[in-house]
């Protein structure tokens, strides 16, 4: 009986992850290039919902940033998702 259970769950288990996919990469990267005056916040605010902390967080990542401070000119990489 425990294993019959085992063999269940585990092919319940391998069919579940053959059709879960990551969100992560669901919406494409886009580009933005710093104008006079932007800051990180202000762009996460624009092209992310809800909390502007983890969008400037990511923006940071992805863009190798050691600082909030942004150059005009300077395209940044938009994370998807």
């Amino acid at each position: 009986m425990f294993a019959r259970a085992v063999v269940i769950l585990t092919v319940a288990t391998i069919a579940w992850a053959g059709f879960v996919r990551s969100s992560e990469g669901a919406a494409p990267e886009r580009t933005h290039v710093v104008q006079p005056g932007d800051t990180l916040w202000a762009i996460a605010i624009e092209h992310y919902g809800g909390d502007p902390r983890e969008a400037v967080w990511k923006l940071q990542r992805r863009n190798g940033l050691d600082s909030t401070l942004l150059q005009p000119g300077v395209e940044l990489v938009l994370p998807g998702g």
